[in-house]
C-alpha cells in the first residue's frame, strides 16, 4: 500500500472533513448521547474493522470516542485508512453522535 504524502492526504481529507491529521495518522473525536451508545458505536466499528481487516486505535472516555487511523505496516496513512474513516463516519452518523469540536 502506498502512503499518502501530505498534499494527497489533504485532498483526501476534503472528502472526510471531520477527520484531521497528517501523513502519519488521521483522527476524529465524536460525542455520543451516552456511554451505552458510545459502546454500541465501538462495537459497530469493530465489526467494520474486522470486515476490512484494518483496525483503528480507539480511545473511550465516557461518551467521547477518539478514533485514530494509520497503516502501521506501511508507516502512514493509506487508502485503507480513508476507507475505514468513511465507514466510521457512517456508523457515527447512524448513532446520532456529533463531532466533539
Amino acid at each position: 500500500m502506498t502512503v499518502f504524502d501530505d498534499d494527497a492526504l489533504h485532498a483526501m481529507l476534503a472528502g472526510i472533513p471531520q477527520w484531521s491529521g497528517d501523513s502519519k495518522g488521521i483522527s476524529r473525536t465524536v460525542e455520543a448521547a451516552d456511554f451505552r451508545t458510545a459502546i454500541m458505536i465501538v462495537d459497530d466499528v469493530a465489526e467494520a474493522a474486522e470486515e476490512a481487516n484494518h483496525h483503528p486505535d480507539i480511545d473511550i472516555r465516557y461518551r467521547t470516542l477518539t478514533f485514530h487511523l494509520s497503516t502501521h505496516s506501511a508507516g502512514g496513512v493509506t487508502s485503507a485508512d480513508v476507507d475505514l474513516a468513511r465507514s466510521i463516519d457512517a456508523i457515527v452518523n447512524s448513532h446520532g453522535a456529533t463531532s466533539d469540536t
